[in-house]
């Protein structure tokens, strides 16, 4: 997967999350740390944090299914 596509899934997959202030934390981790890594030039450090960003997809897509399972009412701001 490339570091676009990555990119979009994981905020694709993070605004699915049920809790908003879980979603808007996890929406703006991802682009703080996208930004952050940005510069990084060698390919094992890439490779890397490529490797773990998958990680933390596979992870938000389970905390994705686990709070469909458990819902709870919408807060004002939703």
């Amino acid at each position: 997967m490339n570091t676009l596509t990555l990119y979009k899934t994981l905020l694709r997959e993070a605004g699915k999350l049920p809790a908003y202030n879980i979603r808007m934390y996890a929406l703006r981790k991802i682009r703080d740390e996208f930004k952050e890594k940005a510069n990084i030039k060698d390919p094992k450090l890439i490779e890397k944090e490529l490797k773990k960003a998958e990680d933390n997809l596979e992870m938000i897509k389970r905390q994705v299914i686990i709070g469909s399972l458990y819902a709870a009412d919408k807060l004002i701001i939703e």
